[in-house]
């Protein structure tokens, strides 16, 4: 197979789908991979080092995918991309469909194949192509939450952590998955008093027995968020429903409710955010004000940190993208049903039921749009 890793395009995105480690293993396993030229130079993944791994260097992204059968990114193909997809070719990175109806209707005029990492399932119902990401992410919100707190930044003036005979931050962390454990977790190391808010009991339990009284477990309700609102300085978005829009979890009417210069930071923003006054920003542009309250909503947080996330996701996305590679999409999402389950665009069909529910498609099961 012919694989095609065009260069990142977003607002300061410096990853890239494919390291010269993968390069080598699928040249090794005898396909053909071509790198757009400089793709990965801004993270030290320099032409030299693909080509000395098997890669060719292509200097324009319209020669990638003009030639190749699968497309490897990192994010969801903009506009002009979305334009230059055809038929039958498989796209393999990030999507995010649910609040992205120009993106999904893009891909579905396209009729290619579009494989979502943040769907792909494994065994333990867990999302193994997101998590590493995730985990990015949890631990940049502290630390972009510290930052915006200064007051130089819009923020109350609060040091995190605090110092001998001043209290230390009171941080809130919306969401007990990866993403919120990586916030609870650099929160606490660097000495905040920290909340977390979760439904499912078994996570609460497993936190409470993890980090003991150095964390605050409270059972996610309306009544426990607008408790804490008034007393909070950061407040860490990290909700997600699986391929759906998440929730609004505080409303434009709660920053009332806030001190100014509170800071929320909404991770779940690629979803399209779990804050009502949340909007995509850029690692350019981060944050935003509304009624005195700091909004940092970054669509692609781990893109700050470029060289570990590359290294982080790719570690993840490079198996599967063999697997695709040596069967061909179809038989490889049939063999794999976790696999499978990262299908959301085929042939011009939905088929991930969360994206079509969400955007008013009609929903095609995988293994059907597949069969047809």
């Amino acid at each position: 197979m012919l694989i095609g890793v065009p260069k990142e395009i977003k607002n300061h995105e410096y990853r890239i789908g494919l390291t010269p480690a993968g390069a080598r293993e699928l040249t090794a396993a005898g396909h053909q991979v071509v790198i757009q030229r400089d793709g990965g130079a801004a993270i030290g993944l320099t032409d030299d080092l693909y080509e000395k791994c098997g890669a060719q260097i292509i200097d324009t992204a319209e020669e990638i995918f003009a030639k190749a059968e699968m497309i490897i990114k990192v994010k969801e193909p903009q506009p002009n991309e979305c334009a230059m997809l055809r038929e039958g070719q498989l796209l393999y990175t990030y999507l995010h469909l649910a609040p992205d109806p120009e993106q999904t209707a893009a891909l579905v005029k396209s009729g290619c194949t579009a494989i979502a990492y943040e769907t792909v399932t494994d065994k333990k119902g867990g999302l193994p192509l997101l998590a590493p990401m995730s985990e990015v992410a949890g631990r940049m919100s502290i630390q972009a939450g510290a930052h915006a707190l200064e007051r130089a930044q819009g923020g109350i003036g609060v040091l995190l952590g605090g110092v001998p005979g001043v209290k230390p931050a009171q941080v809130l962390v919306i969401g007990g998955g990866v993403v919120g454990i990586n916030a609870a977790r650099m929160a606490m190391g660097m000495n905040a008093n920290v909340t977390i808010l979760d439904r499912s009991l078994e996570r609460l339990k497993y936190l409470d027995e993890l980090y003991g009284d150095r964390l605050n477990t409270i059972y996610s309700t309306r009544e426990a968020i607008e408790e804490a609102l008034p007393e909070v300085d950061l407040i860490i978005g990290a909700v997600l429903i699986p391929g759906a829009a998440a929730p609004k979890l505080v409303t434009r009417q709660d920053l009332s409710m806030m001190r100014q210069g509170t800071v929320l930071v909404d991770v779940a923003i690629d979803q399209g955010g779990c804050f009502e006054t949340s909007k995509a920003t850029t690692h350019q542009h981060p944050t935003y004000e509304v009624d005195g309250v700091i909004h940092y909503c970054v669509a692609n947080m781990p893109g700050g940190v470029a060289r570990t996330s590359t290294f982080a996701l790719t570690n993840a996305t490079l198996p599967f993208a063999l697997q695709l590679a040596r069967k061909g999409a179809k038989q490889a999402m049939l063999d794999d049903p976790h696999l499978l389950n990262g299908l959301n665009v085929h042939a011009g069909k939905i088929t991930y039921e969360a994206v079509a529910r969400d955007l008013g498609y009609d929903y095609v099961p995988a293994a059907q749009a597949l069969a047809g």
